[in-house]
């Protein structure tokens, strides 16, 4: 197997050192080195950047150039050291070789007097190109790294983990909030000072606990600008660890949701409109229903009431001559009190005056006596003895009962029941008022049925007072409607 090879440029004006150079080289059994050899700076700077050495041995004291001059001239225009330098350095050792290392140079090895050091030196080469290697790895890594994320237009982050967390990267995207990379990084308060006021402690308070447990995050919270504009943003980040499962740092990204968060709130204006207008059609509606039933009772049933007391003044008297009536006169009688059960039907279809006179308890309490009249199901209406004292808003009182009716209605038409309980009670604040069945039970298709209207119309009628209905049947075991209201100024002035 064949040995690496190494192209090592030695910089050295003493001829008996470079030969002590040469010697300990070729005694290596793991390289082959070939030497390059220069005698004054200059000439090791023409070498350098012609023939390009894998690395510099470089003494310190030079005829014409010190190790410090030789390495400023040796950088490229950003002040990069192109190639590994080591520095061999005297007696002056200690503060050389930190100014070296400032200016580029890989390592150093101190000359002794004894050239101990010469055994090290193959050694040392070896180590310093692997080094270099591996930064080299890891320099072009972070280089793809950036190019990565920097074409992301989002804001991304890395933050170390430990004692005390800190951000290490920012993209350049952070000028979405008119500050510089530079600047975000140089004042680590400036994050938790950007987050708006309102957002601030629960912002913090989720960062802090997903960087101390190294836990993934996701939050939203808005950043306000330099210029005091704001910005909404959702905030992920999650823990790198290394082959222990031992968490490193939080790599993070901050996307910009300002625009979705402006549709959400438009979306949510244009939803909380069209309920107030659902509502005010619906209170048009109810006040209609009850203005119809009232001229019907009025017009219609005070007309059918003096035809059939007409009637009936007929009938009474051809029973006191012991005549018998004429016939169409007996059928006009019935069709009259038919007629009338009719009229009566429609006005309680339309708007139970029960409702208007005695309010919701009682009006469901005779509705579940109608239902139990009409279809012969065992309807039983349960209101414990505070609610039932409870006066609530006469539009609250409407909607209970429509909820209610529709909640019955389906059970009617559907659910092939036999008992059907209503019930209403109070808790913390919290109005509960359900129907519970115990027939074949609603799916899950018809509950997410879009056109099912009645479901629909229950639903946005809770929603527009603050209440939440929820429907929850299986098969063979009955369906509930639950409807709860916060109490909070729900009651009648």
């Amino acid at each position: 197997m064949s040995k690496p090879h190494i192209r090592v440029l030695i910089v050295e004006d003493d001829v008996v050192d470079r030969l002590a150079c040469r010697r300990a080289f070729s005694k290596d059994p793991d390289c082959e080195f070939t030497l390059l050899e220069a005698e004054t700076g200059r000439e090791g700077l023409d070498i350098a950047r012609t023939q390009q050495p894998d690395c510099v041995l470089l003494d310190y004291n030079l005829p014409d150039l010190n190790g410090l001059e030789f390495l400023s001239e040796l950088a490229s225009d950003t002040g990069e050291v192109p190639l590994p330098v080591m520095l061999l350095t005297g007696a002056e050792s200690a503060a050389v070789a930190a100014a070296a290392m400032k200016r580029g140079a890989w390592d150093y090895l101190g000359k002794d007097v004894d050239r101990h050091y010469l055994e090290l030196l193959p050694s040392a080469i070896q180590r310093m190109l692997r080094e270099r290697q591996l930064a080299e790895g890891k320099r072009q890594a972070e280089a793809k790294f950036r190019s990565l994320v920097e074409q992301i237009e989002a804001i991304t982050y890395v933050v170390s983990l430990g004692a005390a967390p800190a951000l290490t990267y920012i993209s350049p995207q952070v000028r979405l909030l008119g500050f510089t990379p530079e600047e975000w990084l140089a004042d680590p308060g400036l994050h938790a000072h950007q987050i708006h006021p309102d957002d601030r402690a629960r912002a913090l308070s989720a960062i802090a606990e997903s960087r101390a447990g190294g836990k993934p995050l996701r939050l939203e919270y808005r950043l306000m600008t330099r210029d005091g504009g704001v910005l909404w943003f959702r905030d992920e980040a999650k823990a790198v660890t290394d082959e222990h499962g031992r968490s490193l740092f939080m790599q993070g990204i901050l996307v910009d949701i300002t625009q979705d968060k402006l549709a959400e709130e438009a979306l949510r204006k244009s939803q909380a409109e069209l309920r107030r207008l659902a509502a005010h059609l619906e209170n048009i509606k109810e006040a209609e229903r009850k203005r119809i039933a009232q001229e019907i009772h009025d017009e219609l049933g005070g007309l059918l009431t003096g035809i059939k007391a007409n009637l009936s003044v007929y009938l009474d008297r051809a029973a006191r001559a012991g005549t018998q009536p004429d016939q169409l006169v007996a059928d006009a009688a019935k069709l009259a009190d038919s007629g009338f059960q009719s009229v009566r039907r429609v006005i309680t279809d339309l708007r139970p005056s029960v409702l208007d006179q005695l309010g919701v308890w009682a009006a469901l309490e005779w509705y579940a006596g109608q239902i139990e009249k009409r279809s012969g199901l065992q309807c039983l209406c349960d209101i414990d003895p505070q609610t039932a004292d409870m006066e609530l808003d006469p539009d609250i009182s409407t909607m209970l009962f429509r909820v209610v009716q529709e909640a019955l209605t389906n059970v009617m038409r559907h659910a092939e029941a036999r008992h059907v309980s209503i019930r209403a009670s109070h808790e913390d604040g919290v109005l509960t008022v359900s129907v519970q069945d115990d027939g074949k039970g609603i799916d899950a298709a018809r509950q997410l049925n879009r056109e099912s209207w009645g479901i629909v119309g229950m639903h946005e009628r809770a929603r527009y007072f603050g209440g939440e209905l929820a429907i929850n049947g299986s098969a063979g075991r009955g369906t509930a409607v639950v409807l709860r209201l916060p109490l909070e100024n729900r009651h009648a002035e």
